[in-house]
């Protein structure tokens, strides 16, 4: 399967210009729309080995910067400005992709800002949301606090989490996604850390962790299709 790559500059309302990329394969049957962490941008390795693999299994992503990011400045942008920028990503990918089914979400504080912009009001085409490790809560703080805003999405949700991600306490973290109901699906990714990285003696590795939570997220966006 070929796999385009192009480096492009996505114009965010009253904020200004990110770098954004898209990776596509030949054919995509969806694209996701793949927000970048709090620490990191969309050049982080654990992004690019997302994006290529998905795009192994025919699914596209648009990924990008925010604007804090793309200033290289420490602290991470207001919500306002970050949902702006998930608006701007999710309609340039919907004209880059036209006709292919849109999913969106992302890693970690990623993830987060895009749940929060489609709770506050819906982005346009997209059919899911998939979080790759979902911030509950601040490390070693469990609470429920920063998924109040869920109960507002009406769209499919999956929680691809690792059961020794220190943001996301699965005792907290089970009930929010059960009170949620059918719309939310929680993926346990056995000794997997907020990145998924695993122990050396679990007995696998971090690639064999990554290619369960990219079949998981394939699998996924398919049976949403």
């Amino acid at each position: 399967m070929t796999t385009k790559t192009q480096e492009l500059k996505l114009d965010i309302e009253r904020i200004g210009a990110v770098s954004a990329i898209l990776t596509q394969p030949d054919q995509p049957r969806a694209c996701y729309v793949l927000a970048h962490g709090a620490g990191a941008d969309m050049r982080h390795a654990f992004m690019e080995k997302v994006a290529a693999g998905l795009a192994d299994r025919g699914i596209a992503t648009f990924r990008f910067n925010f604007h804090y990011m793309e200033e290289k400045k420490g602290r991470p942008d207001q919500p306002a400005v970050a949902h702006a920028a998930v608006r701007a990503a999710v309609a340039e990918a919907a004209r880059l992709c036209l006709g292919v089914l849109l999913v969106a979400g992302g890693k970690s504080f990623g993830g987060r800002m895009t749940s929060q912009a489609q709770s506050k009001a819906p982005l346009p085409g997209v059919k899911g949301l998939a979080f790759l490790g979902f911030p509950l809560h601040a490390a070693k703080k469990p609470s429920s606090e920063r998924a109040e805003h869920l109960a507002g999405i009406a769209i499919p949700m999956l929680f691809l989490q690792g059961t020794r991600d220190e943001l996301a306490d699965l005792g907290h973290l089970k009930p929010v996604i059960t009170s949620l109901g059918a719309k939310a699906r929680l993926h346990e990714v056995e000794g997997g850390d907020h990145s998924f990285a695993v122990l050396k003696k679990s007995g696998r590795t971090n690639e064999e962790a990554l290619t369960e939570v990219l079949d998981t997220l394939a699998a996924w966006i398919d049976q949403i299709a």
